[in-house]
This record gives C-alpha cells, sequence and structure tokens, in this order.
C-alpha cells in the first residue's frame, strides 16, 4: 500500500511525485519508459517553472547547461519588426531557459531518488485502473510480468497520446489542419541566445537556441498530410531548404540530431478528479505545442494540485471546496493557454502577399510600444500563478 502512485515518470509526473515527496508522501512512480530518458522534445522553462524549480531543489543543475533566452525578434522579410524583451520583467527569474527535455528529467529523476530513493519503477505500464472502497487498485506488467498495487490516491502523468485505462471519457479531440516540420540542428543563425519568430507569407519559422551550439526550427509546411503526393517523409534538407528560403538562414542538414514532422491537436477533459484519481498535464489537457507552453502548464497542475493531494492522503484534508476551486484555477489557465498558443497557430499560418505588410505593420507597433511588456509576461507565462 502506498500513500500515492503516479501514473507516468516524465516531467510533470517526476514533479508531481517530488512535491509529494517533499511534504512527507509515500510515493511511487510507475514509468513504462524502460531506458533513461532521451529526445530534445520540449525544451521552454519559463519563469513561473524556475520559481517551482527552485522551490524543488532543482534550479541550480537546471541553469548549468541551459540557454538563457532573455529576448524574442520578430522578422519578416530579412527584416527585424520588433523584439520582446524578458530580462527586464520584475519576477525572480526573467527569462526562459532552454533545455533539451532528456536533460530535465535527468535531473528530476535524480531529486526524486534522493528524496523517496527505490520510488521510480522503470519499465512498469499501467493496465487497470479501478477504486475499490477507499483505495485505487492499479494493475499493469514489468519485465517479469504482472504487477499490482493499491494506493490512497492516483495521479495520471501519462500523456494525451499514450492512453489510459480507466477513468472517465477524456473529452473530444480537436485536429487542426496545421503541419509543422521541426528539427535541431547546429547554430549558424548568428543569434546567439536570442529566440527569433521569422513571419513568412509561407508560413512561420521558429528558432530556438539550444545547449551546445545547437538550435531548433519549427517550419509551417501548410494543410496537407505529413506525406508529401510520394509517399515520401519529409527529411532534413527539407528543413534546410524551407529555412533557408524563408529566412536567409543555413541549417546544415548534415548537422541534424532531431527531426519531427507533426500535427497539431487540442482536448481538455471536463474534470481533473475522478473519484480518487486526479490528471495532470496532457493527461488532462493538451493544447498546440506553438509556443511551448504544455509542459509549463503540466507543472503548474502539480503545483496546484499535489499539495492538496498530500492533505487528503495524510488526513490534514479533504478533497473539497478548496480542491474544486483550484481545479477552476487550472481551466482558467488552461482556457488562456488554449487561447494563445491558437492565436500564434493563427499568427503564423500563410497569408496572402497583398497581407504581409498589413500584418507587418500591426506587429511593429505592438512590439516597438507600450504593448511589448504586455507580449512578454504573455509569451514566458508570468500570468500562470
Amino acid at each position: 500500500m502506498t500513500g500515492v502512485l503516479v501514473i507516468g515518470g516524465g516531467p510533470v509526473g517526476l514533479v508531481a511525485a517530488i512535491l509529494l515527496a517533499q511534504d512527507g508522501v509515500d510515493v511511487t512512480v510507475w514509468e513504462r519508459r524502460v531506458d533513461p530518458p532521451s529526445g530534445t522534445r520540449a525544451i521552454g522553462i519559463h519563469p513561473p517553472s524556475l520559481e517551482l524549480f527552485d522551490d524543488l531543489g532543482v534550479l541550480d543543475d537546471i541553469r548549468v547547461d541551459a540557454v538563457r533566452i532573455d529576448q524574442g525578434e520578430a522578422w519578416s522579410g530579412g527584416r527585424r519588426l520588433g523584439t520582446v524583451v524578458f530580462r527586464d520583467r520584475p519576477v525572480a527569474h526573467p527569462y526562459v531557459a532552454a533545455l533539451e527535455q532528456w536533460r530535465t528529467e535527468r535531473i528530476l529523476r535524480a531529486r526524486l531518488e534522493s528524496i523517496a530513493p527505490g520510488s521510480l519503477s522503470t519499465g512498469t505500464a499501467c493496465t487497470s485502473v479501478r477504486t475499490v472502497g477507499d483505495e485505487v487498485v492499479v494493475e499493469g506488467t514489468d519485465a517479469s510480468g504482472p504487477v499490482s498495487a493499491r494506493a490512497t490516491m492516483v495521479i495520471v502523468a501519462a500523456g494525451g497520446r499514450a492512453g489510459f485505462p480507466g477513468g472517465e471519457d477524456p473529452g473530444p479531440v480537436h485536429r487542426y489542419r496545421d503541419r509543422y516540420l521541426m528539427g535541431d540542428v547546429a547554430d549558424r543563425s548568428g543569434a546567439g541566445p536570442i529566440a527569433r519568430v521569422h513571419l513568412h507569407r509561407d508560413g512561420v519559422v521558429e528558432s530556438f537556441p539550444l545547449p551546445r551550439g545547437m538550435r531548433r526550427y519549427v517550419v509551417h509546411t501548410g494543410y496537407t498530410s505529413p506525406r508529401d503526393g510520394a509517399g515520401r517523409q519529409p527529411t532534413a534538407d527539407d528543413l534546410t531548404t524551407l529555412v533557408a528560403d524563408r529566412t536567409g538562414e543555413e541549417a546544415a542538414a548534415a548537422t541534424n540530431t532531431m527531426l519531427s514532422a507533426f500535427g497539431v491537436r487540442s482536448r481538455r477533459r471536463s474534470r481533473v478528479l475522478d473519484g480518487r484519481i486526479v490528471h495532470v498535464g496532457d493527461a488532462a489537457h493538451e493544447i498546440s505545442p506553438i509556443g511551448g507552453q504544455g509542459m509549463n502548464l503540466g507543472w503548474a497542475d502539480a503545483r496546484v494540485f499535489a499539495p492538496l493531494v498530500a492533505r487528503a492522503v495524510t488526513g490534514r484534508g479533504t478533497l473539497g471546496r478548496e480542491f474544486a476551486a483550484a481545479a477552476e484555477q487550472q481551466r482558467r489557465a488552461v482556457r488562456r493557454a488554449s487561447w494563445q498558443a491558437a492565436l500564434n497557430m493563427r499568427l503564423g499560418r500563410p497569408i496572402p502577399a497583398p497581407l504581409v505588410g498589413v500584418r507587418d505593420l500591426g506587429l511593429r507597433v505592438a512590439l516597438n510600444g507600450p504593448m511589448m511588456p504586455v507580449l512578454a509576461d504573455a509569451y514566458t507565462m508570468r500570468w500562470l500563478r
């Protein structure tokens, strides 16, 4: 019998487990992956999450290798339209820390192991969850065969696409027609630690600095299937051509370390609390990845809900009005993040050539006037409290 079983040992599940362990809760984490974390995936750690990481005791480890992004630029037609400056905002950490997700996960794993040794069980996949009286019975499989556990409560942080055996309907899925190609290459942009958004009539190119002299490019490729007419998957050469055509920058295909073609979907669960099961992160809500808010939104879930779960399982509180108020707070945060992500997508879509000048003029006014601090707060998720 454990106090809380966390299903999913990715970045959100690990943060939830650390918060619970720091609050004196007996916690177990089931993670279906066997191999150590790998892959770049999500990269941006925003100011509210940096404050949380300070509380978790991992901020110094995060900052050792992360690139500190304290400003972003908007470009069009080879000209800079304006700059959004983060470093002057009145927050404890006025920047976005860019770090590969695998590094973030390994830091979080080490922290969890230091305060709750042996709590992370890798290679363990959940197959069923059911509530029995005042307990939750969780069944699964590991390398040895079937396994089972009993917990006072369960937190599901297994992501939105992994599927979850049990609980209410996860909510309707809205699929956008937008397609993107994303890749990491050696940084030859000359932008250094600055993030850039290149607005082109054929679609946006976003670029972000990464550690070890790398840079991520995200390119809008239109509204077609991920496969072209010849049935061919996009390649690093495709990324190189698109980046060069729309930005004038070199994205050398030979230096590519990650390439992904993807579509966009959104989904929101009607209730995050299902009996004794709490859903967080993508298990509760999915938004467009454009803008890099999803992982930070999941961490905010953990920050808000983990203390309430800890109080409930230790007899210091109940999942009543306080949880309902917290759930409403997070619903508002999800709605705002979804709206902002959708706005980012619309701004980066292909547009007719005659409208490019109108769009660029509007952005110049916004980026070089009193709206700039508002945009800085929006893009660094200062509102996420």
